[in-house]
Formats: structure tokens, C-alpha cells, sequence
């Protein structure tokens, strides 16, 4: 039996800056929010948005939904709305960048982009094209709209392209905050996807991913992490070499075991690592600043690394 797919669950409405944090924080304080008038005037924006604004919610793990009890904080939310409320930290975006990515079920074609779309560099049609027979797949017996993918199509290229910011531009609050991840850049004919910097892409986003990934304690392939679907190697864009740099900042804590002898290059996890203590324990121990160094945390491990490991 086939998953259950959606299209064009965003009401055409990108996710925006500041949606996450005013989401948040009025889900928190009224578990109804959403069913009064759609959530329209505690957020402060039209309906179509407010139901926007509860679809991205949703997509990014930072909700769940019943009908007794409303819309609740997961556990994600709850630790997000304490310890990052404003999403300052470009590692909030990161998880649920994550999150929405992996969503076959309510963001399929997030899901398909990253996970099978395997174009690197590609044209509108090109990808237009594709994801029309990539959803007609996922969707078996489900009937699925060619506009509603192509309308997704539209709002995968606004969500992840960034925009130079000058603070001159009225619409720049319209604006994506994912278009700051680095993913995606346009080009004169199309558009390619990237490799993130890595020193904005704390190496936790890949072990958050692992750590989520059946069977990973009994040990992956480095090679099967660039390719299986829900990996680092699909949801973060990741080459070979960026992938190495970011296991090697996690084997340098300790974090993941590597085992590259006679030909193995296997990566472990030990045994007590699970996604919530590796989300957890960032935001404990090291925020948004690396102490006595005025740089990110990510910036400071990512030069540690390279002093350690110049090659």
C-alpha cells in the first residue's frame, strides 16, 4: 500500500521569515489557535497564510494535531520555543529544513526533490519534467494535479534560493530563511544544487540524520551515506569530501566512531545516541557563540578540525 502524498499544502505561501517563531510561540499559548477564524487574527496575517503558517509547522516536526486536543508543541517545538525561540541559530533551520525534507506524507515534494531528484544541475523544465513523473509514482492510485506539482515546483526554487538583503527592499520580509542554508543557486541557464558551506552547517545536522537511519548502530558504509535516502548525502547536498569533514568533527568528539582500515570505511554511532540527545545536547552545551572566540560554534570546530587535519 502506498504512502499517503501532498501537494500544494502551503496555500502558494513559502515559508517566511518569522512564521516559525510567532507559529511557536501562539501554539503554546492556545492549542486552538488554528481553529479560531484559522489562526488568521492571533498571527496577524490573512487566513491563507495562517493556514500556511500551520502546514509548515506541521512539515518541520514542530507540531502534532488531533481534533480532541487541538495542535500541541511536539517535543522538537517545545525544545526549540526554549532554547532557540527567535531561530537565530541557523542549526533551528537546519533540523527542520531536515524535517520538511524527509515528509513524504505532507511535503512529498520536498521529500522527492532531495531524495530522488538526482539532476545536480537543471533547467525549470527539467525539473518540472521530473517531478511530474516522480509524483505520479509516489501518488500510485492517488489522483495528484500537474499544477498543484508544478505550483510546488515554483515554490521549492523561491524557498531555497536566497536573496541579497540590504535592508532597502519592503519585500525582503517575504523573504525565505531556508535561502540562507545554501542549497540551491540559480545560474544563467538554471539552477545547480550545492554543497552547503560547512561552516554553517553544523556537523550535529549530520548526526541528527544518522542517528535516524535504521540499523545505523550496527554500522553504515561512508559510501551508503551519500546515497541512501534520508542520509546526509541527499538532505544536505553533501559531496564526499564534506561529508568526511563533518564525520571527522563528530569522531573528533567522540561522537561517531570511524573505522577506515583495510578498505572497511564504515561509520558507527555509539550506543547511546538518539536524535533528541543529539538536538538536546547541542543546544546545551554550545548555543551560538564558541566560547572566548566571537565565532559560531560551527566556524570554531570547522578551523579546530582543518589545524588537526589539514588534508
Amino acid at each position: 500500500m502506498k504512502q499517503a502524498v501532498r501537494f500544494k499544502g502551503h496555500e502558494s505561501f513559502v515559508l517566511r521569515e518569522g512564521w516559525l517563531n510567532k507559529g511557536l510561540r501562539e501554539v503554546k499559548i492556545n492549542p486552538r489557535v488554528f481553529f479560531e477564524n484559522y489562526g488568521a487574527d492571533a498571527l496577524g496575517v490573512g487566513p491563507n497564510m495562517a493556514k500556511a503558517i500551520r502546514y509548515w509547522l506541521k512539515c518541520g516536526g514542530l507540531t502534532d494535531e488531533s481534533a480532541r486536543t487541538g495542535v500541541k508543541l511536539t517535543w522538537l517545538g517545545e525544545l526549540i520555543l526554549q532554547k532557540d525561540p527567535y531561530f537565530e541559530e541557523i542549526f533551528s533551520l537546519w533540523v527542520v529544513h531536515c524535517n520538511i525534507a524527509r515528509n513524504r506524507s505532507q511535503a512529498t515534494a520536498w521529500q522527492i526533490f532531495f531524495n530522488e531528484f538526482d539532476y545536480e544541475e537543471f533547467t525549470r523544465e527539467e525539473l518540472e519534467t521530473a517531478m511530474q513523473k516522480l509524483a505520479a509514482k509516489a501518488s500510485g492510485e492517488q489522483k495528484i494535479s500537474p499544477r498543484s506539482v508544478k505550483d510546488d515546483c515554483d515554490a521549492l526554487l523561491h524557498m531555497y534560493l536566497g536573496k541579497k538583503r540590504d535592508g532597502r527592499d519592503p519585500e525582503e520580509k517575504n523573504n525565505s530563511p531556508f535561502g540562507g542554508l545554501g542549497l540551491l543557486k540559480k545560474i544563467r541557464d538554471g539552477y545547480v544544487k550545492e554543497q552547503p558551506p560547512l561552516d554553517r552547517l553544523p556537523a550535529e545536522i549530520t548526526l541528527y540524520l544518522m542517528a535516524e537511519l535504521p540499523g545505523i548502530r550496527q554500522g553504515i558504509h561512508i559510501e551508503e551515506l551519500l546515497a541512501i535516502p534520508a542520509g546526509p548525502g541527499k538532505i544536505l547536498n553533501l559531496k564526499r569530501t564534506g561529508l568526511m569533514e563533518q564525520l571527522e568533527q563528530l569522531a573528533y568528539e567522540s561522537k561517531v566512531i570511524l573505522n577506515q582500515t583495510a578498505g572497511l570505511d564504515m561509520a558507527y554511532l555509539p550506543e547511546q545516541t538518539d536524535p533528541k540527545q543529539v538536538l538536546g545536547s547541542y543546544y546545551e552545551k554550545g548555543r551560538s557563540q564558541a566560547e572566548g572566540t566571537g565565532k559560531t560554534k560551527a566556524e570554531d570546530r570547522h578551523e579546530t578540525i582543518k589545524r588537526i587535519n589539514p588534508n
